[in-house]
C-alpha cells in the first residue's frame, strides 16, 4: 500500500473507533442519564410501557444518528486524507527526485521549501546544504587534482629529462647528475608528504597532544632554528616577545609546525637585506603570535587566497618552485585545529606582510617560568 491509501486506512480505523466508542457509551450511559432526567422532569408520570417505548425510541434514534454520520465521516476523513497525502505525496516525491540527482552527482538544482511544515522544510533545508558541500567538496577534488597534476609536471619532467640524456651518453652518471636527480626525487617525496599532511590537517584528522606552552619559549625556539638560513640568505630575523609570555593550551610539535612554515615563507619573500620580526603578546583572552616582514606583500585579491593549496601570487620570482606550496595552508589547518585562526594583512605590493596567530589563553602557567627580557 502506498502512503496515501496508508494514510486513509489510518484515518477511516480513527472514524470506526471513535463511532463504536461513542455507540458503546450510548448505549450503556445514556439511558440511564436519560431516565433520571425524565424521571426528574415528570415524577411518577411515566409508566413502564411509555418507559420501554422511549428507550427504543432513544436507542433507534442513537443508532439512526451513528449511521448517518459514520458514512459521512468517513467520506469526509477520506476526502482530507487525499487532499493531504496528495500534498505530501508531492513534496516527498520532489524530495527524493533531489536526493537522487545529488547522489548521481548532480548538486546545481535547489529545493524551494514545500509549505506543508517546519519538519519538511528543515529536510529541504538540509538537502541543500548536503548539495552546497558536495559541491564544494568535488570543486575542491577538481582543482586539487589539477594543482598536484601542475605540481608534478615539472620534477618529473626534470627526472624524465635527465635519465634520457644519462641513457644517450649526453649526461655523464656522475656525482653531480645523481645529486640532480636525488634532488628531483626528494621534491616529489616532500610534495607527497605535504598533500597527505594538507588532507589530514583539513579533515580535522591530526593527532594532537595539547599541553600548557609559554608562546614566547615556542617562539624562541624556531626562531633560534631559523637564524643560520636567514643569515646565509642575508636576511635578518628579530623576536620581540615578553617572558614568561602568554600561556596556550597547544601541542608542541604541531605549534612549531606552524612557526616553521611561517618563517619559510617570510624567508622566500624578504628581500635580500630585509628584516623579518616575530612578536609575541597578550591581547585579552588570546595569545597573538606574528610574523611581520618587509618583503613582497600582496593584493587583497592573493590576500583572499593566500591559504589555498598552491596558491602562488607570481610564479616568476626566482626560489619559488622549491616549495610545495601547501605550506600555508597546513599552517592554517593546524591553527584551526586548536580553536584559533591564522590571517594575512598586507597594504599592497612591496609593503610587507603580516601573518597572525591568534589563539585561546590558557590560565595556568607552567611551573618555572624565568622572569628575563627575551629579544633575539
Amino acid at each position: 500500500m502506498g502512503f496515501g491509501w496508508r494514510l486513509g486506512v489510518s484515518v477511516a480505523l480513527v472514524v470506526v473507533a471513535g463511532a463504536v466508542t461513542l455507540l458503546v457509551t450510548a448505549l450503556l450511559i445514556a439511558p440511564s442519564a436519560f431516565h433520571a432526567h425524565l424521571e426528574a422532569a415528570l415524577p411518577g408520570a411515566v409508566e413502564p410501557a411509555v418507559q420501554t417505548q422511549v428507550d427504543e425510541a432513544f436507542a433507534n434514534a442513537v443508532l439512526v444518528a451513528l449511521g448517518i454520520a459514520v458514512p459521512v465521516a468517513l467520506l469526509t476523513a477520506f476526502a482530507v486524507t487525499w487532499v493531504v497525502a496528495n500534498r505530501l505525496t508531492r513534496s516527498l516525491a520532489t524530495l527524493a527526485e533531489a536526493a537522487e540527482a545529488i547522489a548521481g552527482g548532480e548538486s546545481a538544482g535547489r529545493l524551494q521549501a514545500p509549505a506543508i511544515g517546519a519538519e519538511f522544510a528543515q529536510l529541504a533545508a538540509a538537502l541543500n546544504t548536503m548539495a552546497d558541500r558536495l559541491a564544494a567538496t568535488e570543486s575542491t577534488r577538481r582543482r586539487l587534482i589539477g594543482d598536484l597534476a601542475h605540481e608534478l609536471r615539472t620534477p618529473l619532467a626534470s627526472l624524465e629529462a635527465t635519465v634520457d640524456a644519462v641513457a644517450d651518453g649526453v649526461l655523464p652518471a656522475d656525482p653531480t647528475t645523481m645529486a640532480t636527480l636525488r634532488e628531483q626525487a626528494e621534491r616529489l617525496r616532500h610534495l607527497v608528504t605535504d598533500m597527505a599532511a594538507v588532507s589530514r590537517a583539513e579533515e580535522r584528522q591530526l593527532a594532537l597532544a595539547p599541553r600548557h606552552l609559554d608562546l614566547s619559549t615556542a617562539a624562541r625556539q624556531s626562531v633560534a632554528a631559523h637564524h643560520a638560513p636567514f643569515t646565509r640568505a642575508g636576511r635578518d630575523l628579530d623576536l620581540d616577545a615578553p617572558d614568561p609570555g602568554p600561556v596556550v593550551l597547544a601541542d608542541g610539535q604541531r605549534l612549531a609546525e606552524v612557526l616553521d612554515n611561517l618563517l619559510d615563507n617570510a624567508l622566500r619573500h624578504a628581500p635580500e637585506g630585509g628584516r623579518v620580526r616575530v612578536v609575541v603578546r597578550a591581547d585579552g583572552d588570546d595569545a597573538v603570535l606574528e610574523v611581520v616582514d618587509d618583503g613582497e606583500g600582496f593584493t587583497p585579491e592573493d590576500g583572499r587566497r593566500i591559504f589555498e593549496r598552491f596558491f602562488r601570487a607570481d610564479t616568476s620570482r626566482p626560489g619559488r618552485g622549491s616549495h610545495s606550496g601547501v605550506g600555508l595552508t597546513i599552517a592554517r589547518a593546524i591553527v584551526d585545529a586548536h580553536g584559533g585562526t591564522l590571517t594575512a594583512q598586507s597594504a599592497g605590493p612591496g609593503t610587507g606582510s603580516t601573518f597572525t596567530v591568534r589563539l585561546p589563553a590558557a590560565e595556568v602557567r607552567p611551573p618555572g617560568s624565568a622572569s628575563r627580557s627575551s629579544r633575539g
